[in-house]
């Protein structure tokens, strides 16, 4: 999955972790779990025992009320409540919601947990990922919207990847180009994906909520200052490295 020729050639010793056979495990159960959750849910459509289309629009919503963040209700100290930051990153809206993080997850995940090495990754994504979506919810403090997705703490895998590999090579898709598979170093196409987001952000204005656009902007931050507090005393990977087998679309 990882070019280890191209990442490690030039570096000092130690700046990738050794990985074992298993590969990037963490990453990979993070997708399995994801996928899991939302095929088991009443959001996938394969559950059959809903008898008519309202009792599965009823289960759906009783589904993201009970697991999702509800930011009216983050703060009023309930224990349910205070967890829903974290439940709420493995549960997804739809098959193109959790196919669209589950790509960027597995594309950008790989060499930052074989950088970080699994536990502290574990903790990373985790920790981005609430921050994120508490920083979202304080925002919108009187919304009653619910929300979900782990795309706050997959922002911040990818702010950590871009002060990493800032010269990582990654494949991805323009729509604008006519979806053309094109390579481009890491650095140029999390910017551009970041400045999309901030400039959402804006317009987005005080409508309230719909596509956490602020998440990922929190999320994207919080994950390159994180790389960049606990590595700017190593070296990062400067060398012209392939990131994952994958593509991206920003």
């Amino acid at each position: 999955m990882i070019d280890r020729r191209a990442a490690g050639s030039g570096l000092t010793s130690g700046i990738l972790r050794t990985a074992t056979s298993r590969g990037p495990t963490v990453t990979y159960a993070l997708i399995a779990l994801c996928c899991l959750i939302f095929l088991i849910s009443p959001l996938s459509g394969f559950d059959s025992s809903y008898a008519t289309a309202d009792a599965l629009l009823a289960a759906q919503a009783g589904y993201f009320e009970r697991w999702g963040v509800i930011p009216s209700e983050l703060w009023d100290g309930s224990a349910h409540a205070l967890l829903t930051p974290l439940t709420a990153l493995f549960v997804h809206g739809s098959w193109l919601h959790l196919l669209g993080n589950m790509l960027f997850l597995y594309v950008f995940g790989a060499m930052a947990e074989e950088r970080m090495g699994r536990t502290e990754f574990t903790f990373f994504y985790l920790a981005c990922g609430y921050l994120a979506l508490v920083a979202y919810a304080a925002a919108h403090a009187t919304s009653d919207q619910t929300l979900v997705g782990a795309s706050g703490a997959i922002s911040a895998v990818l702010g950590a990847f871009l002060y990493l590999f800032p010269k990582a090579r990654v494949t991805s898709l323009f729509p604008f180009l006519f979806f053309l598979p094109l390579r481009f170093p890491a650095w140029i196409v999390l910017i551009f994906w970041f400045v999309l987001q901030w400039l959402a952000v804006r317009s987005a204005g005080s409508g309230g909520p719909g596509v956490a656009y602020l998440a990922h902007v929190v999320g994207f931050a919080l994950g390159f200052l994180y790389a960049w507090g606990r590595y700017r005393r190593t070296d990062r990977v400067k060398t012209p490295a392939t990131a994952t087998e994958g593509e991206s679309q920003p």
